[in-house]
């Protein structure tokens, strides 16, 4: 399956040919629209030439925040994320031989997975669970146990960018999301 997050089908592309941007995208969805946090791996590998995490992972931060904070930025906090996707890279080069999708095609289960993911720099409970979800849903690496460790989010439905795979759905998701909010607004 291929890839439909972003709204540019080459940003498109570097999410299925590089693991290491499905994971940074994912990182850098937060306080930032989906398919924006998602067209981040793309910017990078067209400023820095690669998406090799040890590469990143090495490069010189100050160089680094640079080309991730030119217009457009990969975030609009561009500087903060700059440092997580080098930490994320070194992390990913250090305990995954710079290879993402070790993390999780090797989970033994989806506990497994989720402690994986949940262990790595800018990923929290909520964050990892939706990660689980997106490989489960986008990916097909289902390990046992992975609807529980995805939670809600392994759910039939438009909840999260697990669920994104067309301009539409994106729209539903967004919907999802904004009726959450509201409702929770509404209970106080």
């Amino acid at each position: 399956m291929s890839f439909s997050v972003t709204g540019i089908p080459e940003a498109d592309a570097v999410l299925d040919e590089h693991s290491f941007a499905v994971l940074a995208g994912m990182m850098l969805d937060q306080q930032y629209p989906m398919e924006h946090a998602f067209r981040g791996p793309w910017k990078i590998l067209e400023r820095f030439g690669t998406l090799d995490p040890a590469a990143i992972a090495a490069a010189d931060p100050e160089e680094f925040m640079q080309l991730a904070t030119t217009p457009p930025a990969i975030h609009r906090y561009g500087r903060s994320m700059a440092a997580r996707v080098q930490d994320l890279a070194r992390v990913v080069a250090e305990e995954y031989d710079g290879d993402a999708s070790r993390i999780w095609t090797e989970a033994a289960t989806g506990g497994d997975l989720l402690r994986r993911v949940q262990a790595l720099p800018g990923f929290g409970a909520q964050k990892a669970r939706i990660f689980v979800a997106l490989v489960a849903k986008q990916l097909g690496v289902k390990p046992e146990g992975w609807e529980q460790a995805a939670g809600d989010y392994a759910l039939d439905g438009y909840r999260s960018v697990a669920d994104v795979t067309s301009p539409e759905s994106l729209q539903k998701v967004r919907d999802f999301k904004k009726a959450k909010k509201a409702a929770a607004k509404a209970a106080g």
